[in-house]
C-alpha cells in the first residue's frame, strides 16, 4: 500500500457492519501503531464505546437499523465530539450532503487509497486533541466561574466588556470602592493577576451559560 507510519498515534473507533472490512481496518491500522476497536453497528458503538481523547471515528454511511449519517447526529445530541471519516461503498449526492453537514474529517469512496484515510485519521487526531485542550480548558473556567456569587459575576461581566470601576459602579448602582473590591476579588478567584490575563482566558467563551 505504501503507506507510512504516522507521526500521530491515536485511537480509532471502526464501525462497519462489512466483516471484511472492519478485520482488514483493524488489522491494517493496528500494524501502523493506532489502537483500534471495531463495531458491527452503530447501536453496538453507542453501548460500548468510551468518549476517549484523541480518536477518529471510521464510520460507514449504510448500514441497517442505524445509518452513519443518523449515529453522527446522535453523537452530536450527546455532546460527543469525536471526528468522523465517512467511508462509502455507494452514496447518493443527498447522503453527501447531509453527512457533510456534520463538518466530518473526509468522505470517502470505495475503493479508496489507504494513504488518504491516513491523512484523514492523522487530521482528525489533530482536531480531536484540540478538542480536549479546549474541553479542559472550558472546565476549568467553569470551576471558576462557579466560585464568584451573583454581584462578582455582574464585575466580572463588566469587567470583559471594557468598563472601568467607576463604571461598573455606574451600572451596578454601588460605590466606586465597592467596585474596586469586587474587581479584585474576582481576578483572585479566576485566578488572574490582571485584567489582560482575565479577558485572554476568557477568551471564546461564553461566560454567561457557565452557571
Amino acid at each position: 500500500m505504501g503507506a507510512q507510519k504516522p507521526l500521530s498515534i491515536g485511537h480509532v473507533f471502526v464501525v462497519d457492519d462489512n466483516p471484511d472490512i472492519r478485520v482488514y481496518l483493524t488489522d491494517l491500522l493496528q500494524q501502523m501503531g493506532y489502537t483500534v476497536e471495531s463495531f458491527e453497528s452503530a447501536q453496538s458503538f453507542l453501548k460500548q464505546s468510551l468518549d476517549i481523547f484523541p480518536a477518529v471515528l471510521v464510520l460507514d454511511v449504510r448500514m441497517p437499523q442505524m445509518s452513519g449519517i443518523e449515529l453522527q447526529q446522535e453523537m452530536r445530541s450527546l455532546g460527543r465530539q469525536t471526528p468522523i471519516i465517512f467511508i462509502s461503498g455507494e452514496s447518493h449526492s443527498e447522503e453527501i450532503i447531509l453527512a457533510m453537514k456534520g463538518q466530518p474529517i473526509e468522505f470517502l469512496l470505495k475503493p479508496f487509497q489507504i494513504q488518504s484515510l491516513i491523512d484523514a485519521i492523522d487530521k482528525g487526531l489533530v482536531r480531536d486533541g484540540m478538542n480536549r485542550e479546549n474541553f479542559i480548558r472550558h472546565n476549568d473556567i467553569r470551576r471558576k466561574w462557579q466560585t464568584l456569587s451573583a454581584r462578582e459575576r455582574d464585575v466580572c461581566l463588566l469587567m470583559l466588556d471594557g468598563f472601568t470601576n467607576k463604571g461598573i459602579a455606574e451600572r451596578l448602582n454601588i460605590l466606586p470602592d465597592t467596585a474596586k473590591k469586587h474587581r479584585a476579588i474576582v481576578l483572585q478567584k479566576m485566578q488572574t493577576p490582571d485584567l489582560a490575563e482575565l479577558v485572554a482566558v476568557c477568551r471564546g467563551v461564553d461566560v454567561k451559560v457557565l452557571s
